[in-house]
């Protein structure tokens, strides 16, 4: 994997806070991996039909 750097507002920041807390993801690393990949699948899946 590769590092990159993300600047989000404070408010995206919380809420993956939130849901690392309530362990739907175990970090905001996964959270945000997650997110990006189901991201990447819809627009793909779009752009093909």
């Amino acid at each position: 994997m590769k590092l990159i750097t993300l600047h989000l507002p404070e408010t995206y920041i919380q809420a993956l806070d939130q849901l690392v807390d309530e362990r739907f993801y175990p970090n905001r690393s996964e959270a945000i991996r997650v997110a990006i990949r189901d991201l990447i699948s819809e627009e793909v899946w779009r752009r093909n039909d």
